[in-house]
């Protein structure tokens, strides 16, 4: 019998989003600690790229989701486990979605438009209020906080499905045929 699997657009967008996500992160803590110069304002705009891009696939994911249903979970994991793994999900789908739209409305209150690849000016969602602005920055940073530890998780998750339940849950997302 054959084990079911993702379909290869899936675990693309899954490891594509994987890496652009982490990228973020990282590349978020570093500007924010450098120096006010056209080098941080050209990394703040390749990250504010970015989280448009982020935005624009979580949305296309939901979509390909919608038409393809995931493989189901294994009949030998627990109602708890599965419904851990369900909350687990829908968690990181609302970050990938309230992250960027929080970067957006502080970009927009601190007075920053975002230029898509510095072609395409996004409107404002706010007018310019420093107050909300610093408010937004520290949902920002929770916000990226929270899905660094729920993506420590779900890793973790991952890799305890693989080495001690010995079960195909991460075998189906790999994007190599593993046996």
């Amino acid at each position: 019998m054959q084990k079911a699997r993702y379909t290869l657009t899936a675990i693309a967008i899954h490891w594509g989003m994987a890496i652009l996500l982490i990228a973020l992160f990282v590349v978020g803590l570093y500007m924010h600690e450098l120096k006010f110069s056209p080098l941080k304002l050209q990394i703040y705009a390749w990250h504010k790229w970015a989280g448009v891009t982020a935005f624009i696939l979580v949305m296309l994911r939901l979509a390909w989701r919608l038409k393809h249903r995931p493989p189901a979970l294994p009949w030998t994991m627990s109602k708890m486990t599965k419904l851990g793994a369900n909350i687990g999900h829908g968690m990181l789908y609302l970050l990938m979605i309230a992250i960027p739209l929080s970067g957006w409305l502080m970009s927009s209150a601190k007075g920053f438009q975002t230029v898509y690849f510095g072609v395409l000016p996004i409107p404002d969602l706010l007018s310019k209020d420093k107050a909300i602005g610093d408010a937004l920055e520290a949902v920002h940073m929770i916000l990226n906080y929270s899905m660094a530890a729920i993506l420590v998780g779900h890793i973790g998750a991952a890799i305890k499905h693989h080495v001690v339940d010995k079960d195909d849950v991460l075998r189906r997302m790999l994007p190599w045929r593993a046996s």
